[in-house]
């Protein structure tokens, strides 16, 4: 069979799913006149882009929060990494410190200090793997059930284990962040967790894409006031800077990302 045929059948399935409709694997089947296996295949290649939510049966669309962390890794790259420069100028020598799971917190590895004796501990498969690549860091992995959405541990066992450490700076991940609702995420695990790294952190850090301070998550971490830094895209609207200062909010800029 042509390759562009089931490219093209996949190309058809993924606009429905854009489109917020779910999808059956036995209707589509029948539809393209192929097997049932066809189209299971074509779920899981789009599943594996973060283009829907595979369950039994066929597939749902994605909505915010559900997208995976290995489908947000590439996404704002070069503005990830603008933060990430910003929020590294944080860090002290000799601290421990603790990186949640989120795609902006990887990019954060790129920019920790070199030989500046630090230990970092996370719960993040991805960021666990970035940082044992660099020779100069002590690496903590604070393990349990992995969360595919999340991109790492969150249950109670990782619950448990975080509330066994001392932190010096927490670098907190935010699936939303709001001057009236504070900081927010989308599961219900992973903002328990997230309360309590917060609880065995001497000081706190949030980096914040511009569009995660339009997005609404129904789990509430955090208050403004409860974060020490707050950093931001050079672009972030004035209207919501001001919010967020008014809030109690410590706020850092980054600067812009290089024109490529």
């Amino acid at each position: 069979m042509s390759e562009q045929i089931p490219m093209a059948r996949r190309d058809v399935i993924a606009d429905r799913l854009a489109q917020g409709q779910a999808v059956v694997a036995a209707t589509l089947a029948a539809e393209f006149d192929v097997s049932e296996d066809a189209i299971r295949r074509d779920l899981r290649a789009l599943a594996t882009e973060g283009r829907c939510r595979r369950v039994y049966g066929g597939a749902l669309p994605i909505t915010p929060g559900m997208s995976p962390m290995a489908a947000r890794i590439g996404e704002g790259r070069e503005r990830k990494r603008a933060l990430a420069r910003a929020a590294a100028t944080t860090i002290k020598p000799g601290e421990f410190i603790f990186l949640d799971n989120g795609s902006t917190n990887l990019a954060l590895t790129e920019f920790l200090p070199e030989d500046a004796e630090l230990t970092v501990a996370t719960n993040s498969i991805d960021i666990a793997a970035a940082v044992l690549r660099r020779q100069d860091l002590q690496l903590i992995m604070i393990g349990g059930a992995v969360n595919p959405v999340v991109g790492g541990c969150v249950d109670a066992g990782a619950v448990l284990a975080i509330m066994q450490l001392n932190i010096d700076r927490c670098f907190l991940g935010a699936c939303a962040v709001s001057p009236k609702g504070g900081v927010s995420a989308f599961d219900l695990s992973d903002a328990a967790f997230k309360r309590a790294l917060l609880s065995v952190s001497r000081e706190s850090v949030v980096l914040a894409t511009t569009d995660k301070l339009d997005t609404r998550a129904p789990h509430r971490v955090a208050a403004n006031k409860d974060i020490a830094c707050l950093v931001v895209e050079h672009d972030a609207p004035a209207a919501h800077l001001k919010a967020f200062a008014k809030a109690g909010a410590s706020i850092l800029k980054a600067d812009p990302p290089p024109q490529r």
